[in-house]
């Protein structure tokens, strides 16, 4: 049976005690099963990962780069937002399952025998998380709704005088 290759996988058996860097570049379609180009990871993503390795504990940290494809809620103008995550993962070997049970979701176990550590899901976790909730563009000259048109203030000016003046009369009505 064959194993699928993991676009991020980190191999361990071979690293030496200390600190190691390594450099990822990928796209979208290469995490299957994450629908990531339709959230609008459409560009390269960039992956720093920095793997500590002591005696029976390997550190993994994880920074994530890219620039989203999004479209304005308000106005439906393209944006392009510069998207960054980071996260901090904690492998340890030999390590009870009793112990295991009262660390948080960031420490991971590693079999002896681990050649390598996937990170594949961590990174799509990761790039998923730094989504922004809302899109909206300010500084486009093209988003109607913040576009500067000189007759929309004016009517605006005059809507707002006349709302005042009438909120006046009601407040002297009941004087």
């Amino acid at each position: 049976m064959h194993k699928e290759k993991s676009p991020i996988a980190i191999r361990i058996a071979d690293l030496v005690q200390g600190v190691h860097e390594f450099d990822f570049t990928c796209k979208a379609s290469d995490f299957t099963g994450w629908q990531l180009a339709e959230a609008g990871f459409t560009r390269d993503i960039q992956i720093k990962a920095g793997v500590d390795k002591i005696d029976d504990k390997v550190t993994v940290a994880i920074e994530t780069y890219t620039v989203g494809d999004f479209t304005c809620d308000r106005c439906l103008a393209p944006i392009a937002r510069t998207l960054s995550g980071s996260l901090k993962l904690y492998y340890m070997y030999g390590v009870s399952v009793e112990e295991v049970e009262e660390w948080n979701a960031e420490y991971r176990l590693l079999d002896k025998s681990a050649d390598s550590i996937d990170l594949t899901g961590d990174v799509c976790e990761t790039l998923l998380l730094s989504l922004p909730l809302k899109v909206t563009c300010t500084d486009n000259p093209l988003c109607k709704l913040y576009g500067i048109d000189e007759k929309n203030e004016e009517s605006h000016a005059e809507e707002i005088s006349a709302w005042q003046e009438s909120l006046e009369q009601l407040k002297n009505k009941y004087r």
